[in-house]
């Protein structure tokens, strides 16, 4: 198969969703890999280009929330919510399926990943096309998330049909998932949408449940993701020194040592610049060709939430 072509025409790009093909989407979490929802040959594509297990359930994308939330069966009141509040970003609701959304999107389970991303190139895509667009992130299953369309070339491009070049993603994280459990609220996926904010929105704490399964009922819940391929150690504290060739050191925040093998996710001590480069990083410890790093988590709040949440992932054994 040719290489895909990378383009910034979201009219092609809705085209060849509406012809079945494979098209990778920009989002403000991570660039997604997007097919019609409704089509279960389009979403078996996904899967294989993806090496995704089936028992991993997709996440749907539509143009605004009213169309978003006619996916679902049902929708509990905090929900909308949530949804009316946060919508367009990166905030995902678990709901109940409705009746036409294949199997395959679903794992077979009867509630339904919903959100409406927040990027302008893919609201385009969406609004000019009369399904929802099925898209986990745009990276071979387990690896890291791709933040550029150069990233998805490089690790999908020849197993995809198109990749709507959106520039660099500005969160740099996937998004929170939520689920809906009587008047219960839990979170299965730390992300783009801090655990506060939802709290702050609701008014009452949220249910933090993110552990592993073997069944998901999301995305993102497995507890050995995200992998750049090398061994990542994770430090409860600062390293202790700069990094070598043979042990590279991922760090955060002013103070913390330099040099050409040390990677700083935000030497300012932002969050939310430590966000967009995350898997960025962990692309560059990839191509440097390092046996190990030592990887320093950031401030647990906040996004620190899902930076750690993922750091944490990246370092885990595969199961």
């Amino acid at each position: 198969m040719p290489a895909a072509p990378i383009a910034r025409d979201p009219e092609e790009a809705a085209r060849r969703l509406r012809a079945g093909q494979l098209v990778a989407l920009p989002t403000e979490t991570v660039y997604g890999l997007g097919a019609n929802a409704l089509n279960p040959t389009a979403v078996a594509g996904i899967f294989a280009a993806k090496h995704r297990p089936h028992f991993d359930p997709l996440i749907l994308h539509q143009a605004d929330t009213d169309r978003t939330l006619d996916c679902a069966r049902s929708v509990p009141r905090q929900a909308r919510q949530l949804a009316e509040a946060c919508w367009p970003g990166p905030l995902t609701l678990v709901l109940p399926r409705r009746a036409d959304i294949p199997d395959l999107v679903t794992a077979g389970l009867d509630t339904v990943a919903l959100r409406v991303p927040d990027h302008p190139l893919t609201l385009s895509v969406l609004q000019a096309v009369d399904f929802p667009v099925a898209a986990p992130s745009a990276n071979p299953f387990g690896f890291v998330s791709p933040t550029t369309a150069a990233h998805v070339a490089e690790q999908l491009g020849q197993r995809i049909d198109y990749i709507l070049d959106g520039g660099p993603c500005r969160v740099g994280v996937e998004s929170t998932i939520v689920a809906f459990m009587g008047e219960r609220v839990v979170v299965l996926r730390k992300g783009g949408t801090p655990v506060e904010q939802l709290e702050q929105l609701l008014g009452h704490p949220v249910e933090v449940r993110t552990q592993s399964s073997s069944r998901p009922r999301a995305p993102g819940m497995l507890s050995s993701h995200y992998s750049p391929g090398i061994q990542l150690s994770i430090r409860a504290g600062a390293p202790v020194q700069g990094g070598s060739r043979e042990r590279a050191v991922v760090c955060f925040g002013p103070d913390r040592p330099g040099g050409p093998h040390t990677f700083n996710l935000s030497p300012t001590g932002s969050l939310e610049e430590a966000a967009q480069r995350l898997f960025g990083v962990l692309r560059q410890l990839a191509a440097g060709g390092y046996p190990v790093a030592e990887v320093e988590l950031v401030p647990d709040h906040g996004l620190g939430q899902a930076i750690n949440d993922r750091l944490r992932r990246a370092a885990a054994p595969p199961a």
